[in-house]
């Protein structure tokens, strides 16, 4: 294990409907793709709560938002494809 950080992060909280469709979603890329990911929840960060509150699940990769609300597969493969700073 690197120790190095996924490239992929969700960013959620709990009960919501959306971030279970967006996690199904960063969950098989990620896997398809042989890279890490996490997932953090508003509720326990209140920076990210004030930045994305409204806007939740984000996902993001290599820090950049790749997508809020209804997170594609497609752009999602399209970010991994780019090189990474965690490369």
């Amino acid at each position: 294990m690197s120790g190095a950080a996924p490239r992929v992060r969700l960013v959620g909280k709990p009960g919501c409907h959306l971030c279970d469709e967006a996690r199904a979603v960063v969950a098989g890329v990620c896997a398809e793709r042989g890279e890490g990911w996490d997932e953090v929840s508003i509720l326990d960060d209140p920076v990210l709560a004030d930045r994305y509150w409204e806007r939740i699940p984000v996902v993001l990769v290599d820090g950049v938002e790749v997508g809020h609300w209804h997170v594609a597969a497609a752009d999602l493969h399209a970010a991994l494809a780019r090189p990474g700073a965690s490369t």
